[in-house]
């Protein structure tokens, strides 16, 4: 089992899929990931070499935002809209969609009180 950024990859499923495992690698950027450091995507993750896993380990982590600087940021983003008090900060707080999407008759979710 390989660790790459705090997640555990399987080792039965290819690279290229076992990547998008972590937050914010999704299927293009672990191709992208892989062409860089010249690695087969259709490898099994049992199949890496040691020098590849610690290629990827190391590198990972220092080019892309990933896992909890991630999220991190993208909370960050939505508590910045809440305290200038714009509109989407405002719809975010009260839980109802923030691009003009019609409440009368869906977003029933959306309308449920969360407090309650």
């Amino acid at each position: 089992m390989i660790r790459i950024a705090g997640i555990d990859l399987s080792n039965e499923k290819q690279v290229g899929i076992a990547l998008t495992n972590i937050y914010g690698v999704g299927r293009w950027r672990a191709l992208n990931i892989l062409n860089q450091f010249n690695i087969d995507p259709s490898t099994k993750c049992k199949d890496l070499t040691d020098e590849e896993t610690s290629l990827l380990r190391d590198n990972i982590d220092k080019i892309y935002q990933i896992e909890g600087d991630l999220r991190r940021i993208k909370i960050m983003n939505v508590k910045r809209l809440q305290d200038i008090q714009s509109y989407r900060g405002k719809r975010h707080r009260s839980g109802l969609p923030l691009r003009g999407q019609r409440t009368r008759t869906n977003s029933r979710n959306a309308r449920v009180c969360k407090n309650a």
